[in-house]
């Protein structure tokens, strides 16, 4: 049987203005992080105004948070690291959170090698549980295997699944990870719990198809590449699946 292919600053003024006082850097934060869902190009005023002000590390954080919402991830990955040294400087525990979104916002930009290094930092601090833990850890598991290092990989994204065990995104790149590293029997059981977490997620069907063409499944691959397209027939995932498709039009 033929094998099946897989889917592809201001100066300082003499004097204090006259107005009402600053609002307490808490109620300044909140406001800007809301700027910063709502209307990312006002919380880029803001959140610079604050920093001339002095509001660092948190006026630094919101910055990446509204480069991050118009996904200019570049610069909000420098924002994010900026912020995540001057918490570091300042003592301020919160630093290895801003560390883990810089790797995020790394990965996003496709730089791997600055991801791995945030997240590296993120993770040794050591404050990082639950939800957070979990994510940092999946997000070096992915800076990882662009990086070749699957055995690495393996390790953190085992870290991730005991940490978030039903986020279906742990398992769906655990099954990739393992259907890689040509170990069948772990891609299916790992893909079976993403799918029964995600199955309407177009980009767990369509590693469902390619886990069923490695183990030589046509009708299994068949099915969950076409119910790829059915989901959402103009994502990359969809458009992967289709085109994965296409080389049963040759069969008679």
């Amino acid at each position: 049987m033929t094998p099946l292919l897989l889917a592809p600053l201001l100066f300082a003024q003499a004097t204090a203005p006259i107005g009402p006082p600053a609002p307490p850097p808490s109620q300044r934060y909140e406001k800007c992080l809301d700027l910063a869902t709502n209307n990312p190009t006002l919380a880029e005023a803001e959140a610079g105004q604050w920093q001339l002000a002095g509001g660092g590390f948190l006026a630094g954080q919101c910055l990446g948070m509204a480069y991050a919402n118009e996904q200019r991830w570049p610069a909000a990955a420098t924002a994010f690291d900026a912020a995540a040294r001057a918490a570091e400087k300042a003592g301020d525990g919160r630093a290895v959170n801003y560390w883990a979104q810089a790797g995020n916002a790394w990965l996003a930009s496709g730089d791997a090698t600055k991801a791995r290094a945030a997240l590296d930092a993120a993770l040794a601090g050591g404050s990082l549980s639950g939800l957070p833990l979990g994510e940092a850890h999946l997000d070096r598991a992915r800076a990882m295997v662009a990086g070749g290092d699957l055995d690495g990989a393996r390790d953190d994204l085992d870290r991730a699944l005991a940490e978030v065990p039903e986020d279906p995104l742990a398992w769906l790149l655990s099954a990739t990870l393992a259907r890689r590293q040509s170990q069948i029997v772990r891609a299916q059981h790992d893909i079976a719990e993403a799918l029964r977490r995600g199955s309407d997620d177009p980009a767990v069907q369509l590693e469902a198809g390619n886990i069923a063409a490695f183990a030589k499944d046509e009708a299994g691959a068949r099915a969950a590449w076409q119910q790829a397209v059915t989901l959402r027939p103009d994502s990359a995932a969809g458009k992967a699946a289709a085109a994965a498709l296409l080389q049963f039009t040759a069969k008679p």
